[in-house]
């Protein structure tokens, strides 16, 4: 194995002191662990403590990296350097100094011995930059990780599940050969997100996607976009409201069962959205049933981050929202809005299908993936990995809920 060279190291500390920035610690990247004469050479050459030269290797997965960082006592520095313990009480000084990270450690091993995948098909119009939808990417990880599954996610461009007849010769020819790749995929997965998203491009491509889900029982979640894009999807074919769309591609439908924001300014878009962390209330649960509990509701019982009064708090970003005007009539036809802004009622949160018609068909305004994280899955994307593992395993979370409400 090739021996580890400390001169880029130092080159690069040489270049940071003559810009007057002298490191206190070096973390230093590597295949394999730094052996302790090329911890020392950088210690000397840098003019940094050999304890504050920290090996950053190559590990099984991410989340071994703060039990890395641990074991080289970086808290301790941290603590040291910047006098974090100053004037904190002995309880949170024990603690900083002997972080207990038992809980974390034991996700991380767990992570390298997951045998099953769980395949996610994200529909978007950014696949080709996947770094768009990050946080959509790590909550979908961090509830596979709680269902102890693997995470295989398949890309679809929205665009391509659209059917174009206008378009002939070799480029109509390419259009359908993607076309079909992009169904085929599709069918391959065990379920489907449509994150958030802007514009016209991809669309009905959502709608398409949305469509098939709700006939094929395919685990479903709509977010913000995705969301808007399965109530135009319901209109359209459970109501037969064929026109209907949001205003935001076609100001002159006559179903506008998506609108802009009436307290939004149209002709400024810097600072004009709906944003940050809003309150939504569960007020309408799925049937008229005693006992009938939102898919959501469940899962947001079970998560105590999000308290048990049946209000919740998720950020939002968006400047369109379902019309009230054609709300109850939508409601009425099934897709239920079990959830509702806790502010006037009037703004739609949540839809989902009832339990007993699909698996999981499910779509929130906001945007859940902003508040996972590693051992608190966001909900709604619990509830979608829940219900691809199978029928069992989210009845199971489902039924713990409601002894819980009982």
């Amino acid at each position: 194995k090739p021996k580890p060279q400390s001169k880029p190291t130092q080159h690069g500390v040489k270049e940071l002191r003559s810009l007057g920035l002298s490191p206190q610690m070096i973390l230093c990247r590597s295949t394999q662990a730094l052996v302790e004469d090329v911890q020392r050479k950088i210690s000397g050459f840098c003019h940094v403590p050999a304890a504050h030269v920290i090996s950053v290797y190559d590990v099984q997965n991410i989340y071994h990296v703060p039990l890395l960082l641990v074991q080289q006592d970086v808290h301790e520095i941290f603590i040291r350097e910047l006098h974090l313990g100053v004037g904190q009480d002995e309880g949170k000084v024990h603690l900083m100094h002997n972080p207990d990270l038992a809980e974390w450690s034991a996700m991380a091993h767990a992570v390298d011995r997951y045998e099953k995948q769980i395949k996610i098909a994200l529909i978007g119009k950014y696949t080709g930059l996947q770094d768009s939808y990050l946080s959509v990417i790590k909550a979908l990880k961090h509830a596979t990780m709680q269902c102890e599954r693997g995470l295989d996610i398949i890309w679809v461009d929205a665009s391509h599940l659209e059917y174009r007849p206008q378009e002939n010769g070799d480029a109509g020819n390419d259009s359908e050969v993607l076309r079909k790749e992009a169904w085929e995929n599709i069918r391959s997965c065990d379920g489907v997100v449509v994150p958030g998203g802007f514009g016209n491009r991809g669309f009905d491509g959502k709608v398409l996607a949305a469509k098939y889900c709700r006939e094929e029982n395919v685990p479903f979640l709509g977010i913000c976009l995705g969301f808007q894009a399965m109530v135009v999807e319901y209109a359209r074919d459970i109501l037969h409201w064929e026109d209907a769309n949001s205003t935001e591609f076609d100001q002159d439908v006559s179903k506008p069962v998506i609108m802009f924001m009436p307290e939004i300014d149209k002709d400024n878009m810097g600072g004009t959205m709906r944003l940050g962390s809003r309150a939504t209330r569960f007020t309408h649960p799925p049937s008229s049933d005693d006992d009938s509990f939102s898919i959501l509701q469940c899962l947001y019982l079970l998560a105590p981050e999000h308290g048990d009064d049946g209000v919740i708090w998720e950020r939002h970003r968006h400047r369109y929202e379902v019309n009230p005007e054609f709300v109850n009539e939508i409601h009425n036809a099934g897709l239920k809005f079990v959830g509702r802004d806790a502010e006037t009622g009037t703004r739609m949160e949540i839809a989902e299908l009832p339990k007993d018609i699909h698996p999981y068909f499910v779509g929130c305004q906001y945007h859940p993936e902003f508040q996972s994280r590693e051992m608190h899955p966001s909900p709604p994307f619990l509830g979608l990995i829940l219900a691809c593992c199978g029928d069992e395993m989210l009845a199971s979370f489902l039924n713990k809920a409601k002894s819980k409400i009982s």
